[in-house]
């Protein structure tokens, strides 16, 4: 990903999320300033941008609340999937698992031993068939963090999901 990607990837989140799920151009620019190894772009034939996903360094059992700056673990064990979109008109040509099978290969790279992600919008089934197991969290402020993705009282619940990378 790249700073001239940041147009197409608010379009696509646009198209992807319900607007209380939305996160700000700044936090999205902020992300990719500090990660910019771990934020990928899957671009169409014709190179526009039509799926992406945010990742980045942390350790494991932390979760960043929705639309909020995360920080880089001083010493990470795990790669944590912030967001992964994929454009309604590109679903079906592989790109989530594309981008997502490129950030495990990166994190088992670095030598990381998990990676983590929130599952929402009813993707536990898709995360799941990726190796990804929900996982209870229980303590502050990952709990917190965690709830910060319900955003409606008839929204499913967001759920942590775990898996080890070897």
């Amino acid at each position: 990903m790249s700073e001239h990607d940041i147009p197409a990837v608010m379009r696509i989140q646009a198209e992807c999320y319900p607007s209380l799920m939305q996160e700000s151009e700044a936090v999205f620019r902020a992300r990719l300033d500090l990660t910019p190894a771990t934020c990928w772009v899957w671009s169409t034939q014709e190179h526009d941008p039509a799926a992406y996903l945010f990742s980045y360094p942390s350790n494991k059992d932390v979760v960043t609340a929705l639309d909020q700056p995360f920080k880089i673990a001083a010493t990470p064990n795990c790669l944590y999937l912030h967001d992964l979109a994929v454009a309604p008109d590109a679903r079906g040509r592989q790109a989530g698992n594309v981008l997502v099978a490129a950030a495990l290969k990166h994190a088992r790279e670095s030598g990381m031993r998990w990676s983590a992600l929130v599952s929402v919008q009813q993707s536990q089934k898709f995360w799941g068939a990726l190796g990804y197991s929900a996982v209870d969290v229980t303590h502050s402020p990952a709990r917190e963090n965690l709830a910060s993705y319900q955003v409606s009282a008839s929204q499913e619940s967001a759920i942590y999901m775990l898996q080890c990378l070897g």
